[in-house]
């Protein structure tokens, strides 16, 4: 009979071991190619290396427009940004009666701001023998020139404390 010393056991059944390893490892790699094949041939169904190209060179084009697009919204946006907070449209009423015990609150005190706290304070004060019509300027919530009623400054800051939506 033949016999098989032990070193050359271990060395056949490690060759048989690393054989069978390889196999499958192999097995493992075809299979993953094919399913890589069949991507590939889904993405280059009826196109060419040139025509990808184009495609690429497209998209890169039509990215770069709307950058452009989007850079001249921004803009638009921090234009009318800008106007919306030249427009007036804090405002606030506060009528009063100027004569403690005598009339009723007939008088009253208008401010009309912008966006910066700037605008004009209206204010008419009604008594017997007639009404009288005071406008003032406001700059940044304060007088400008012009001292403030007790009145007045109350219906600044009731205007001044309407939140603008400004980001």
């Amino acid at each position: 009979m033949f016999q098989i010393d032990s070193l050359s056991g271990i060395l056949v059944i490690g060759s048989f071991v690393l054989a069978s390893l390889a196999f499958c490892v192999t097995l493992f790699l075809f299979f993953k190619q094919r399913v890589l094949e069949r991507k590939l041939a889904l993405f280059f169904s009826g196109k060419s290396a040139k025509t990808l190209e184009n495609v690429l060179t497209e998209q890169l084009k039509q990215t770069k427009e709307l950058d452009h697009d989007i850079q001249e919204l921004f803009d638009a946006t921090e234009k009318l940004r800008t106007l919306s907070f030249s427009g007036l449209h804090k405002y606030a009423v506060l009528r009063f009666n100027p004569f403690k015990e005598v009339g009723s609150n007939q008088s009253f005190s208008v401010a009309l701001l912008d966006g910066n706290n700037s605008g004009v304070v209206i204010s008419s004060l009604h008594t017997r023998e007639g009404t009288r019509v005071y406008a003032k300027p406001v700059l940044k919530g304060k007088d400008a020139g012009f001292p403030f009623t007790e009145e007045e400054k109350n219906v600044i800051l009731k205007a001044a404390a309407i939140q603008v939506i400004a980001s």
